[in-house]
Order: structure tokens, then C-alpha cells, then sequence
């Protein structure tokens, strides 16, 4: 992730509202960490929102992320529960942690946002640099299926929720345009704020752009930087990846 893709997170309350109630990862995160012994890493954690589950069960977490509002937002919320979790500054392809662990992860699709092949083994580089010898590294992203990739580049619906403070309905669109020589979808999120009467009285975008990588790319980028693939999952109940999947969960083991 580089600081100039990271507009989608200048609202830290805003990403909670919306990505908060997301816990489908978090069964299956707390199994690898009972196998695990010692601190736990968090990369590109955001909030907090896989990080403070993990910790109320006991294990010891240290969270990074480049984003310092979400961070500032995660130490509020830790805080808040009584928790005790080191939260760290850092660029995630230049991890400097002066420590290894036996269990690193990246959730919630972060992998997409290293966008280029540099970023993506710099990433992996210093994930392995921080991992011990038959550690583990989890992460998801998401399925380059075709319905996900050949989305309109015109303004789509694509959700409605409620505001948990105003308790009213947001409608969110998207514009897509996927870039295919790059492989990276450039996405523009709408968000339309009404009123209790119904009536759209806020409206405001923000921009991201993802990484789409292909299976057999991720097999040579996994093993060029000393990873061996455990696993492929299209959902965090564990079933096999297939064609028509929307996300690959990778559970990797450090071989060198």
C-alpha cells in the first residue's frame, strides 16, 4: 500500500460503520493462533478490526498499518476494551520489527493494494524476513473472475445501509474501470446520505485502485519468496477454491 492509495481510509469511523460487522475471518484467524506460540502480526490492520478479537482472547498482538488515523482509531478502541496491543507506524513492504514471529496476516482483501510486482515481493520479502523458519502467513484477496473485473465504468448501485449515529440510509454506488494491461481495477465509491424524509442531502466519492492476481501468478510469487501454499480456500469456511469463486485465502508456510 502507498500513501497516495489510501484515500478510501482518510474516515476512520466511516470504515468501521461499514466494515465492522465483517467477521467471518475471525473463527478461523483464532484457530491458526491456537497453534501458534508468541506474538501475532497484524499487517495493514486498519482499525483493529481483526486485531482487538484475536487480543480479547489472550493472544498477543502487534498491529501495522501506514495509515496513521486508522491507527490512532485502533489504539482509541483498544484502549476502550482494556487491551493491550502494540500498535506500530510502518510500511508493510519495509517491516522493521526487530522481532519473528510464527503466525503473520493480512486481512480484508489488503493485499490488492500493493499494486505493482515490486510491491507485492517486498511485501512477501518482509513478511518471510519476520517469520520463523515453518511459520505462517494467511491472506485473502480477491478472485479476478470475470464478474468482478468487467464491472460498468458508469455509476452502479451497490448497497444500502444505516447510519449507526443518524440512523439513517446511505446508498453506496461504485464506478469500476479495470485496467487489464496492470491488472488493476481503479474504483470511485459514491456514498448518497439521506434524511429521514428519504431525500439524498449529502453525497461525497473516494478512490482506490486494486491488484488483481491470478492463481498460478500468486503459486511463482509465493514460492520466488520462499513461501510453500498450504491451502487455497474461496471462503473462510475452509471450501475449496473453484472458478467461480470471489476470494482466494491463502495459508502459506515460511520455508527459508
Amino acid at each position: 500500500m502507498t500513501r497516495d492509495n489510501t484515500e478510501e481510509y482518510n474516515d476512520p469511523i466511516l470504515y468501521d460503520k461499514e466494515n465492522e460487522p465483517h467477521k467471518g475471518d475471525i473463527p478461523f484467524l483464532l484457530k491458526w493462533a491456537s497453534k501458534k506460540q508468541g506474538p501475532i502480526i497484524d499487517l495493514a490492520c486498519g482499525t483493529g478490526r481483526a486485531t482487538i478479537p484475536l487480543a480479547r482472547k489472550g493472544y498477543e498482538l502487534i498491529g501495522v498499518d501506514i495509515h496513521r488515523g486508522m491507527l490512532n482509531e485502533a489504539k482509541k478502541k483498544a484502549s476502550r476494551n482494556n487491551l493491550s496491543i502494540e500498535w506500530i507506524e510502518q510500511d508493510c513492504t519495509e517491516l522493521n520489527l526487530n522481532l519473528k514471529s510464527s503466525f503473520i496476516y493480512t486481512v480484508g482483501n489488503s493485499f490488492q493494494h500493493f499494486i505493482t510486482n515490486e510491491s507485492q515481493d517486498r511485501l512477501l520479502s518482509s513478511v518471510n524476513r519476520h517469520l520463523e523458519v515453518g511459520g505462517v502467513f494467511i491472506f485473502d484477496t480477491r478472485f479476478p473472475s470475470v464478474e468482478e473485473l468487467l464491472q460498468q465504468n458508469t455509476e452502479e448501485y451497490w448497497k444500502t445501509y444505516i447510519d449507526s449515529e443518524t440512523l439513517n440510509e446511505v446508498d453506496v454506488y461504485t464506478i469500476s474501470n479495470y485496467d487489464s494491461l496492470n491488472q488493476v481495477q481503479h474504483n470511485t465509491t459514491i456514498r448518497k446520505y439521506k434524511n429521514s424524509a428519504g431525500e439524498v442531502v449529502t453525497e461525497n466519492s473516494t478512490n482506490i485502485s486494486l491488484r488483481y492476481v491470478y492463481p498460478k501468478e500468486m503459486e511463482r510469487a509465493l514460492y520466488t519468496n520462499g513461501f510453500k501454499i498450504l491451502n487455497v480456500y474461496k471462503d473462510w469456511s475452509e471450501t475449496p477454491i473453484t472458478n467461480d469463486s470471489y476470494s482466494m485465502i491463502y495459508v502459506c508456510e515460511k520455508m527459508k
